[in-house]
């Protein structure tokens, strides 16, 4: 910005520099204004002010006006600069009088070539008038604009001649002949004229853009107008000369243009305020005054008129002449606006019937609300929503059709968004339920707008979109198949209830309940009849717990139930009191289902943990899991509390594991053999291969440890595999060192049954170590009740194709023993240990134990007793005709080397036995003699 435009221009945007540079500007102008009161001191002074003044400040106008019409005049840009040329035309004129007055001394000729300058002042001042008005957009508009302006013109043109000009001709004509001065007195007089109608037309048609700049400037030409016509008035102009108090008027004028874009760029970088704009508060009187326009117009002319009526002169031609067009172009401008007013009526019928139908015809219901609440207009659409017709509604109030419980959150809405600044906030929304015609409550959301004081409530109704909500809901927060609370929202209810006012009630519990049996019932009469149990263990389970206790399915057979504190601080009676409860579902969750025509018994194991101070949802939770995996874990159907010793037995447990995962690969498992030993002779007729695992601190494991904790199938199905893949291939190895001696491994069904890779198959073993037929004994566990017996039995008479011996094991426990005798191909009976540790002193176990051996006896199958550990297990098994023992009583497992050196020696002590005898080399092991069923296939 030049230097200029920083003086005018104040540099900040706040309202303490504007201020003062209005009052600056205002001090220089009524400093001038003292100065050419009181003559300037000296008539060569005020010559000098009058002539100088006058031209320097009409020059700061026209260089300001230039200077911002280049750098932010925006689309007014060709009227600042006609406003400098105009300026910069005063100033020339200035000028030239001075320099005829100042300069030369003389007085200033007329005409002259200042006046030269004075009449083009005025073009281009009217033209950038025209540029800032707002562009009519119809043929209609230009033509009323013209009207407008030749109304104010022609009425101050009557006024004027008939008080002045008329007399100024005259004299004009009569003192000179002259045409040139007689010209040049009216031209001063009709150029203002024609300025001040264009100020007057365009001041209520002007622009919206810098609103302020604009204003400013209309204001310095309306000023410098009026001491125009003040100047060529005959009684003033015979005496005026430069450096009287007119001139003031002149010199405010130009520093005002000056002035006036600076100023209006800094009011447009002031922060907006908050609240309606100023200008919506003027626009009815702006609207007035444009409107009355033609009618003041009208009455000045024949104010002009009668003047000279009343006078008793005789009325001028020029003054009939122009109050003749003046009333023309009013009847005229009349008529457009009567064709216009014609017009927008039929548009604005039109769009009221367009506006009325789309009220009654749209689906929302309209509502217009006095301020008092009363309902003054209701759509038809009522009927259709709320079932009442629109006119029992109007008159009503609108709180007679709302909810109780909804009117003060309503109130409380409406009366806050009648308080906010309507442009900040136009409308706000509300949610609430109305009465309909039949009784019935429907949520409704209304669009709610200001309306003449009141409200306009655009409504509709949302019932089955509130409906499908809270289904969905629902949904989301409960089981579909028992509809009770599922995890998410059980685990909610347990976050409030840790965090509620009863947070450190101490008798607050959750209790995780699994269904033992569960699986079974699916895997015998189905899926549907499990589903159908767990409809009715739910039911049980809802209808045990108290009021303000929660019940949930967390998936599967899993259940939860949260038991809510009394307020009991006793630790032991709160235990009591939850384990009572505890205990009362698990009676109940045992009891038989009925389903179908048949009943249905399962247990339930129950985990309780108590909330303690601090403690999470999710701690509390994970807690009562622990507790119910250790109430499974020690028999099932039973309560088991939490104790904190159950955490750390996870994480050993999980540890355990995490070992156990990469034990395979890192070699930490070992084979070892413990040898079955005829109870007859004391030789040994066999080895059974048992797994070790030696972890990396050292610790010796057993399967019965390690597997417990792996939780693991696939890692379960590899050790499996492995323990196979090293027993075949000891056994070659000792078979190739003159130690033919059978090995036993013990594998599930499901493992004989597992459709692994074909190199991992029983039959590639026995082929590629080349293991001796008869030499693998396979002991099968206990049939699991998912695995088909007409499978299993094909694939042990292949095996037995195969040179392989079958043995039962675990014989004497478990549901499918009976049924794997009469249908599998077996070739020897294991006793389970259970039955051996208390053959001796149990009378009955002892009557169990001797008619399994006789029906084995009967049924020409050899016999194996597992956990023989002390002598009189030794004479009492062999007494009932048992043919082999395994135990302590002989030996624990052995690794190779020890192995070997026991079959080197060929026998073990036998109780009851004097002088055992010795075993031949190379001759046949009894215990893998041929079969009495079936003559043996060698291997193919």
């Amino acid at each position: 910005m030049s230097a200029l435009g920083a003086l005018l221009a104040p540099r900040s945007a706040s309202g303490s520099t504007g201020m003062r540079s209005r009052i600056l500007l205002g001090f220089v102008c009524a400093a001038y204004s003292v100065g050419a009161a009181v003559g300037w001191g000296s008539p060569q002074v005020a010559v000098f002010m009058g002539d100088f003044g006058l031209a320097a400040a009409a020059l700061i106008a026209a260089v300001s006006c230039f200077l911002y019409a280049r750098t932010g005049a925006g689309r007014l840009r060709p009227a600042w600069l006609l406003f400098s040329l105009s300026s910069l035309m005063a100033a020339c004129g200035n000028a030239v009088w001075g320099w005829y007055e100042v300069i030369l001394g003389v007085p200033v000729p007329t005409p002259s070539l200042a006046d030269v300058f004075f009449l083009c002042f005025a073009p281009p001042a009217i033209v950038g008038l025209l540029v800032l008005a707002k562009r009519p957009v119809t043929r209609a508009g230009w033509v009323c604009l013209a009207l407008d302006a030749w109304l104010i013109g022609g009425s101050l043109l009557t006024l004027a001649w008939s008080l002045a000009l008329a007399h100024t001709t005259h004299l004009a004509g009569f003192q000179d002949t002259s045409v040139a001065p007689a010209a040049l007195s009216l031209a001063y007089p009709l150029l203002d004229i024609v300025l001040v109608s264009m100020v007057l037309a365009l001041h209520f048609r002007r622009a919206g853009v810098n609103r302020s700049a604009v204003n400013t400037a209309i204001a310095a030409l309306a000023l410098t107008v009026l001491s125009d016509a003040v100047f060529t008035s005959p009684l003033l102009r015979s005496t005026y000369h430069s450096g009287q108090l007119l001139d003031a008027g002149w010199f405010a004028g130009s520093l005002l243009l000056a002035y006036a874009p600076w100023g209006a760029r800094r009011a447009d970088r002031q922060p907006a305020r908050p609240g309606p704009p100023r200008a919506i508060a003027s626009r009815p009187i702006a609207g007035s005054l444009a409107a009355l326009t033609p009618y003041l117009a009208a009455a000045v002319c024949t104010l002009g008129i009668l003047y000279n009526v009343v006078e008793g002169r005789r009325v001028d031609r020029v003054v009939i002449f122009t109050g003749c067009t003046v009333v023309l172009a009013l009847v005229v401008r009349q008529g457009i606006m009567l064709l216009d007013n014609i017009s927008l009526t039929q548009e604005l019928a039109q769009k009221e019937n367009h506006f009325r139908s789309l009220v009654q015809g749209s689906s929302d219901v309209i509502m217009i609300a006095a301020p008092s609440g009363t309902l003054r207009y209701v759509s038809p659409a009522a009927a259709g929503v709320y079932g009442r017709e629109a006119e029992d509604l109007v008159g009503s109030e609108l709180s007679s059709i709302m909810h109780p419980d909804d009117l003060g959150r309503v109130v409380h809405e409406l009366r806050r968004f009648l308080a906010a600044p309507p442009h900040e906030e136009p409308t706000t929304r509300i949610e609430c339920r109305f009465r309909s015609g039949t009784g019935d409550w429907l949520n409704v959301e209304s669009t709610v707008n200001r309306h003449q004081g009141g409200l306009l409530l655009n409504s509709r109704d949302v019932t089955e979109r509130v409906r499908l909500q809270a289904q969905l809901q629902h949904n989301a927060e409960h089981d579909p198949l028992t509809d009770l609370p599922n995890r998410a929202l059980f685990t909610a209810r347990v976050r409030q209830a840790l965090g509620g006012r009863r947070s450190g009630d101490p008798g607050t519990a959750v209790l995780f309940i699994d269904l033992d049996g569960f699986k079974q019932v699916n895997d015998t009469i189905g899926h549907q009849a499990g589903d159908e149990l767990l409809i009715q263990a739910g039911r049980r389970l809802q209808d045990s717990v108290r009021a303000g206790d929660t019940a949930a399915r967390l998936g599967g057979d899993e259940f939860a139930a949260l038991i809510m504190g009394d307020g009991i601080r006793d630790q032991g009676a709160r235990e009591y009191q939850v384990h009572e409860i505890a205990d009362r579902l698990r009676l109940t969750l045992s009891q038989p289902y009925r389903i179908g025509p048949s009943e249905v018994r399962v247990a339930a194991s129950i985990g309780v943990a108590f909330a303690e101070p601090a403690i999470s949802p999710t701690d509390l939770m994970r807690n009562a899991d622990l507790a119910m995996y250790r109430a499974k874990a020690g028999g099932k159907d039973r309560v088991e509390l939490y104790a904190p010793q159950m955490q750390a037995d996870v994480v050993r447990r999980s540890e355990l594991a995490a070992r156990l995962r990469t034990a395979l690969r890192d070699g930490e498992f070992a084979l070892l053999h413990q040898p079955v030993v005829h109870l007859a002779s004391g030789s040994v007729a066999a080895v059974a291969a048992q797994a070790r695992w030696r972890s990396a601190q050292g610790i010796l494991f057993t399967p019965a440890e390690f597997l417990r904790v792996t939780g693991d199938d696939d890692r379960t199905a590899e050790l499996g595999r492995w323990l196979l893949e090293e027993a075949v291939k000891q056994a070659a190895d000792r078979a190739r060192a003159g130690h033919p001696v059978a090995v036993s491994v013990r594998l599930s069904a499901a493992r004989l049954l597992d459709a692994g890779p074909p190199s991992g198959s029983i039959e590639a073993l026995l082929t590629r170590h080349g293991l001796p037929s008869g030499a693998l004994m396979i002991e099968v566990a206990d049939s699991d009740p998912r695995v088909s017996f007409d499978a299993l039995e094909q694939r042990l008479v292949a095996l037995r194709r195969l040179g392989v011996r079958i043995a039962l094991d675990g014989f004497g426990s478990g549901f499918a023993a009976i049924n794997a005798l009469r249908r599998l191909p077996i070739d020897v009976l294991k006793l389970d240990r259970n039955l051996v540790e208390g053959v001796v002193e149990s009378a009955r176990l002892h009557k169990i134990t001797s008619g399994l051996l006789r029906i084995a006896c009967d049924l020409g199958l050899q016999s194996v007793a597992d956990g023989v550990d002390v002598p009189e297990q030794v004479l009492a098994l062999r007494a009932m005709g048992c043919t082999h023992g395994q135990g302590m009583a002989f030996s624990g497992p052995l690794d190779e080397y020890r192995l070997r050196r026991a079959l080197v020696r060929g026998e073990f002590p036998v109780p009851g036995i004097p002088s055992p005898r010795p075993v031949m080399a190379g001759g046949s092991i009894p215990l893998l003699t041929g079969s009495h069923t079936e003559t043996p296939v060698p291997p193919t």
